[in-house]
């Protein structure tokens, strides 16, 4: 008989819902919220309102264009943190409402986990998933991690930033350059035009695989306030080098992070995921270095590497294996180690 788990994703401003069968993806439906646009990034209580809004059309699309009625599901999955309450709630509730009527068990899933897991999505079954133990290099707009993967139920943070994130560097330097919100796929685009080697910004020296991104914040913004008391023009004029300078210099702090990493543990497989493995040169270099290092990447398409509600499905099919079911009385949480 087959195991079918709809996922439910709302941890920020996208609603999402996904069905999976034997761990094979069937559909998944993403509603983004433009509303937060005009006000540089996600307003909390926006964000919740959207949700309640988008949650019952997403979850009837995303069974319609499966081809699964209701009844037929195993499980529902939910993602229950980190994330914003107000969002979670939404996702939360829903998935346990949805679960009384159909009498079926939910299964919560942490996000975090969700993006790791994302390489074992499946289009076809003959799709490659990567092997335990690997290495996973999370980067999003609040988490910049390197995890140690033994398994779907085991992992180990190796290192993680003790500041900003990498893509809050991304979206706080895009700000000030004048780009929209989200700053970091403006950021990308405006690189592939730009002179990497044009600027230099100052970069971490944090003991161990810890990363921090906050003093290449400042050094960016203090580049900025310098020449524009020069040229008045300066961003407007250089915006495509700020952004190539600013790309590089972010890829070379996670590299050399992930590189230490490798040498440490000797794995030969390598994923990343979170919204910044979106990131073009991202890609290329972790691509790049396991091609030099002789090791096996993994690397999601792009439309996995943001909020989705596949990897919480993929995510909770596997606790679902393992009878790992939610209790009703649980609630949200607003942060949580992986």
């Amino acid at each position: 008989m087959s195991i079918i788990v709809l996922g439910i994703e709302s941890s920020c401003d996208d609603t999402s819902a996904a069905v999976i069968r034997d761990g094979v993806l069937l559909s998944n439906v993403i509603a983004s919220q433009d509303v937060h646009a005009e006000y540089g990034g996600v307003v909390p209580e926006l964000a919740s309102r959207a949700h309640q809004q988008n949650i019952v059309p997403v979850v009837d699309t995303a069974l319609k264009r499966a081809g699964i009625d209701k009844h037929d599901l195993s499980a529902i999955a939910f993602t229950r943190g980190p994330g914003l309450l107000g969002s979670l709630h939404v996702g939360t509730s829903f998935a346990k409402g949805l679960s009384l009527g159909l009498r079926v068990p939910i299964v919560d899933v942490n996000h975090l986990h969700g993006h790791v897991l994302s390489h074992f999505i499946r289009r076809e079954e003959s799709d490659p998933v990567p092997e335990y133990p690997f290495l996973c290099l999370l980067v999003s707009g609040g988490n910049s991690q390197i995890i140690l993967v033994r398994n779907y139920n085991d992992m180990e943070i190796l290192g993680r930033t003790i500041d900003d994130a990498a893509g809050e560097a991304f979206d706080k330097c895009a700000k000030v350059m004048g780009l929209p919100y989200p700053g970091g796929p403006h950021i990308d685009r405006l690189a592939a035009e730009g002179d990497a080697s044009r600027f230099k910004f100052a970069k971490p020296h944090i003991p161990g695989l810890d990363y921090s991104f906050s003093g290449l914040k400042t050094s960016f913004l203090y580049t900025l306030r310098d020449n524009l008391k020069l040229d008045p023009a300066f961003i407007d004029n250089n915006r495509a080098d700020l952004a190539a300078s600013l790309q590089r210099t972010i890829i070379e702090i996670l590299m050399d992070k992930l590189d230490k990493a490798v040498k440490q543990t000797g794995v030969k497989t390598i994923a990343i995921g979170g919204g910044v493995s979106a990131n073009s040169g991202v890609r290329n270099a972790v691509e790049q270095y396991c091609v030099r290092r002789g090791l096996t990447p993994f690397i999601p398409p792009r439309v996995f590497t943001t909020d989705n509600a596949a990897m919480v499905a993929i995510a909770g099919y596997y606790k679902y294996l393992d009878r790992q079911f939610c209790r009703y009385d649980s609630v949200p949480y607003a942060r949580t180690s992986i």
